[in-house]
Parts: C-alpha cells; sequence; structure tokens
C-alpha cells in the first residue's frame, strides 16, 4: 500500500479488521508502505496498489478477489488459495531474478535522495544534477566497456 493512495485508504478498515481476525484464521497479516519500502515492491513486482499476496511455505499467490472481510476471510478459511495458481518461478519473490529487481528499485532511491541532497541542500540547480547524473552514467559506461 502508499499512504498517499485512494484504493489503499478505501480498504485500510477492513485491513485492519482482516488484522484483528488473523489470530482466529491461523495467519499472520501485514502491511508495507511501498514508499517507505521500494525494495520490497520491486521484489513482489507490485505494479498496482493494494496489492495482496497470500505466502504459504515459500509459495506466493497473488490475491485478485473481492476486498470485503468476509471475502479475504472465506479466502483462508475455504482454502480459496490453493485454486489459485502460485507466482510464476522467475516471477516469484524469492528469485534471483527479483532479487535484482528489488535491488534495482533500492539503486533508484539512492540515486532519489542523491538528487534531493544536490538540489535541496547543497542548493544545485536541477539541470545541473540531470547533467551530473549523466556525466556519471557515461563515465561508467565508458570504464565498463574498457
Amino acid at each position: 500500500y502508499a499512504p498517499w493512495c485512494p484504493a489503499c485508504q478505501q480498504i485500510e478498515a477492513t485491513w485492519e479488521s482482516f488484522a484483528q481476525e488473523s489470530e482466529r484464521l491461523g495467519i499472520t497479516v501485514g502491511k508495507v508502505d511501498v514508499t517507505q519500502e521500494p525494495g520490497l515492491s520491486g521484489r513482489f513486482f507490485v505494479t498496482t496498489l493494494p496489492t495482496i499476496y497470500h505466502a504459504n511455505d515459500g509459495v506466493f499467490r497473488r490475491y485478485r478477489g473481492s476486498r470485503t472481510l468476509e471475502d479475504l476471510q472465506g479466502y483462508i478459511l475455504e482454502r480459496k488459495w490453493e485454486a489459485v495458481e502460485p507466482v510464476a518461478g522467475w516471477k516469484s519473490p524469492s528469485s534471483i531474478m527479483m532479487h535484482g529487481m528489488a535491488g534495482l528499485f533500492h539503486f533508484s532511491g539512492w540515486i532519489r535522495q542523491i538528487h534531493n541532497y544536490l538540489t535541496g541542500t547543497l542548493g544545485v540547480h536541477v539541470w545541473i544534477s540531470y547533467a551530473i547524473f549523466i556525466l556519471a552514467t557515461l563515465l561508467i559506461g565508458l570504464f565498463l566497456g574498457l
């Protein structure tokens, strides 16, 4: 989820009720703010918000059902998750490919922090910051090409 997302805000009360029922259901319920954990959004290949996953014994399934409390509980109690095809091996959050994707998301966040430091703290003009990143990209490319 993300705090600015209207759909996430809409499901928040239902999700909190679902979390309160988690002990009775024999599950653990959590939520991750993708603005604070960009690596996880990359690892789980989150393209829409909110995104709900069911994980059991290292097997991940994306929940695409209704977002009502009854349907979420039914998904667990009636074991409807067994009929849902698991996330493909290469797209699984535990795969090497998705570890790499998480790394790219972390790297992009690091670049954004550097840009904000240059423009906000040091007062460098935005276009100069862009030029620095362009130059760094070219130099890294030249170095790797050698």
